[in-house]
């Protein structure tokens, strides 16, 4: 048998990232074009298509040789047709992107959402490289995550497995975009820390943060709130200490259900490293359940900008289970 590679593309708001791998999990080569969504669908999956294509034709490779494409795509989604419902960053509602695209390239695709296919990537590229069982929480402008169990990936029934940042830490706390309260991203998410800083100030109380912003409380982000805290800012370091401690809950939540061997935590927020991760540890040593709560490896994750990328090689990596890594 020749040699064979997987394709994972990903797909975002502005740009469409497309790379390909070989069977020893080598990054051969990538291409990187603009999204241009306002063109609407068909383009930009003809856009995705070509990039398949040129990728092929660098490296003297045909349909034929590729397990599978993988897109790492906005939704919701139905993982099983490749259904698209909703991709507001796109102006998509209904787009059958796999479908779609498969018949372009002639290559099987499979399609998954961020949260899992970046879950994928840290197992196949990253910090749970190696290990069978591990969740990854993403925590950025939401809270997300993908959990591998037995070293596959599980979506459960419905294929909604894994809505981490939906589990009700307050029964009568702030409302979550969900609809529903006190889910874990409406208390530790990004928008939840600069949503938290903001009432504090406007409340009246003394920050560098009104400097920071120039005073429009409307620009406060996470990151803002962190260099803040970085300057010894009381209030910051006070949102950031709740925070951080309902994340732990929810991370204590996550060891006590799955035992996993490891649990990975990226997206933006994470960049505050040790401030995020140190009282995260603290508690979880405190709460969780014996055995979890003393071997469970809580670390970073270990890949940045091409983690939706990988993550949508590493899709097709786990549904054909035939690389060598």
């Amino acid at each position: 048998m020749g040699k064979k590679y997987a394709v994972g593309v990903d797909l975002g708001g502005t740009k469409i990232a497309t790379g390909i791998v070989d069977q020893d999990g080598k990054l051969l080569d990538q291409v990187v074009c603009d999204t241009d969504a306002k063109e609407g669908s068909d383009a930009v999956l003809e856009r995705m298509a070509q990039s398949v294509k040129i990728l092929l034709e660098r490296q003297n490779a045909k349909p034929e040789d590729v397990l599978g494409i993988g897109v790492c795509s906005p939704g919701p989604l139905e993982r099983e047709t490749g259904l698209v419902l909703f991709a507001p960053n796109l102006g998509w509602k209904n787009v059958y992107l796999g479908p779609i695209l498969q018949e372009k390239t002639g290559i099987t695709t499979y399609v998954e959402n961020d949260a899992n296919a970046a879950a994928l990537a840290e197992k196949w590229f990253g910090a749970g490289r190696g290990v069978e069982n591990m969740v990854y929480i993403t925590v950025s402008t939401g809270v997300g995550s993908g959990i591998i169990i037995n070293d596959r990936l599980y979506a459960g029934t419905h294929g909604t497995a894994g809505e981490v940042g939906h589990i009700v830490i307050e029964g009568d706390g702030p409302l979550c975009g969900c609809g529903q309260r006190g889910c874990l991203e409406s208390l530790a998410s990004g928008t939840a820390i600069a949503r938290m800083a903001k009432e504090a100030l406007q409340a009246g109380a003394e920050s560098v943060i009104r400097d920071l912003v120039e005073g429009d409380l409307d620009a406060i982000s996470a990151k803002v709130v962190g260099e803040a805290a970085k300057q010894g800012d009381k209030v910051a370091q006070e949102v950031l200490d709740k925070a951080f401690y309902y994340l732990s809950l929810g991370v204590v939540n996550v060891l006590n259900l799955f035992d996993p061997e490891v649990v990975v935590i990226g997206g933006g927020v994470s960049k505050l490293g040790d401030m995020l991760f140190t009282p995260v540890i603290e508690q979880v040593r405190k709460k969780a359940v014996a055995g979890p709560r003393e071997k469970t490896r809580i670390v970073p994750a270990a890949l940045g900008v091409d983690a939706g990328m990988l993550g949508a090689c590493s899709l097709v990596l786990d549904v054909t289970k035939t690389q060598s890594f």
